[in-house]
């Protein structure tokens, strides 16, 4: 069973989390929908995960925290590939020819808020990194 003060713990980790995940898709240029739908947040959630002071505690279930982690780890992944922070957070956007992407940005296919389409991109930046962890 769960104390009161771990419930408060991870309802304080799932915000910081999300609020590091909003600024991320802020940075990479993703419209409110698109984040909303990556993240699969409400607009009200998302609005308040992006002011600062605005998001202290939150429940989230366990595909919103997933979604969280894929956008945390996708940046950790870009940090490791590029040094040029247009390339950092504009890769994102770019358009991409590899065979899953078809000419669309991964940002773009993200957006569809699928997490299918989400992990897939994840796994497609993630393999960039080859074996510099």
């Amino acid at each position: 069973m769960l104390t009161t003060a771990a419930v408060s713990a991870d309802k304080t980790a799932a915000a910081t989390g999300l609020r590091a995940a909003v600024t991320i898709l802020d940075r990479w240029g993703a419209t409110g929908e698109q984040g909303e739908a990556i993240l699969r947040v409400s607009h009200s959630t998302y609005a308040r995960a992006k002011r600062k002071d605005g998001l202290q505690a939150i429940n989230l279930d366990r595909d919103q925290l997933t979604r969280v982690s894929l956008v945390l780890n996708i940046h950790a992944a870009l940090r490791m590939v590029f040094d040029n922070p247009d390339n950092l957070y504009g890769f994102m956007r770019m358009p991409n020819d590899n065979e899953f992407f078809f000419g669309r940005s991964p940002l773009e296919v993200m957006g569809s808020g699928d997490m299918v389409a989400v992990y897939e991109t994840f796994k497609r930046i993630d393999v960039l990194r080859g074996s510099q962890w």
